[in-house]
């Protein structure tokens, strides 16, 4: 009996120690489980705070870059209507510019011809001084004998003398009563060979210019190129000549003929170094160069105008086509 006893009390013993250890692992591993989760859900609303930052941030950025962007687009806009309002000052200014350089050509025009009427003038009391001169030297002084008349008269009973008429011809044939040896004496002129009629002279110039340029103002162009053709065919070397070549440039451009008024400016330069139309004819033969596609030569050509005649109004005009163009110009020293 007792023996049975000591069996179950020790088989109930080990039963009750088999139960107890399990427990002990099983509360550890929970504990561990509880704590990974605790640091999970830890690291979870980390991860949510940090997005909720990171969307935060993401919004202020997007609202930073749309005012950016915004702020961008309105600076374009204003550049485009700087550009547009600094492209009409300039169109604006060159038309000016343009208005003045016809205005200095007018009134170059007029000093010419003021300058030729003076010349006129001169040339006028010069001969009416050489006349009273003349005048004066053959005037008798005052008290001095006067010169001996010529009282000779023809002898007395004298016929006059008979003057024979000169051969008349109609259509080639001799009139009647008209000897045939007058009209075959050796020495004699034919009396049908025709009389070679002079060429009628050329206008004075100044009037032959002043013509040409008031047709030239009335927009008369095919006879004002006439005309000043005219200026240079009979006084090639009259400093008119050039002006007026210089304007049969112009009528060549107005007309499209880029090429021939590069030729007409191209002898004011050239021929007409002296002229006050060589600064214009640099001005618009770099112009006409520039619409033949030419741009290179016409470059050359307006930067040739700026270094002879870095004042005029012709360099400014040069210079103001230069920067529309985007070409880089030499500052006015």
């Amino acid at each position: 009996m007792k023996i049975f006893f000591g069996r179950s009390t020790l088989l109930t013993s080990a039963l009750l120690a088999g139960s107890l250890l399990p427990a002990s692992p099983a509360f550890a591993v929970s504990k561990d489980m509880v704590q990974l989760q605790t640091q999970v859900q830890q690291l979870q609303d980390a991860v949510a705070r940090l997005q909720q930052s990171n969307d935060e941030r993401m919004g202020v950025m997007k609202d930073l870059i749309q005012q950016s962007a915004d702020s961008v687009n309105r600076m374009s806009q204003n550049i485009d209507l700087l550009q547009k309002q600094l492209q009409t000052r300039q169109e604006a200014q060159g038309g000016k510019l343009d208005q003045l350089s016809g205005q200095i050509q007018s009134l170059n025009d007029s000093l010419d011809e003021v300058k030729a009427r003076l010349a006129r003038l001169e040339k006028a009391a010069q001969d009416i001084q050489s006349q009273q001169q003349s005048i004066n030297a053959n005037t008798p002084p005052a008290g001095g004998a006067a010169p001996p008349a010529d009282n000779t008269a023809p002898p007395p009973n004298t016929a006059p003398p008979i003057s024979t008429p000169a051969p008349v011809t109609r259509k080639g044939k001799p009139s009647a009563g008209v000897p045939l040896s007058e009209l075959t004496q050796p020495g004699a002129a034919p009396a049908t060979q025709p009389t070679a009629s002079a060429a009628p002279p050329a206008p004075p110039v100044d009037d032959l210019y002043k013509t040409a340029l008031g047709d030239y103002m009335g927009a008369k162009y095919q006879l004002a190129g006439s005309e000043f053709s005219d200026v240079q065919k009979y006084y090639p070397d009259h400093p008119l000549a050039g002006n007026a070549s210089f304007y049969q440039g112009e009528i060549a451009y107005r007309a499209g003929h880029f090429q021939d008024a590069v030729k007409d400016y191209d002898r004011v330069i050239e021929q007409y170094a002296d002229s006050n139309k060589v600064p214009a004819a640099h001005l618009h033969k770099g112009q006409a160069l520039i619409s033949l596609k030419q741009n290179d030569a016409g470059i050359r050509e307006l930067r040739a105008l700026i270094q002879r005649f870095p004042n005029s109004p012709e360099a400014m005009q040069a210079r103001s086509k230069l920067s529309g163009m985007g070409v880089t110009v030499t500052p006015r020293r």
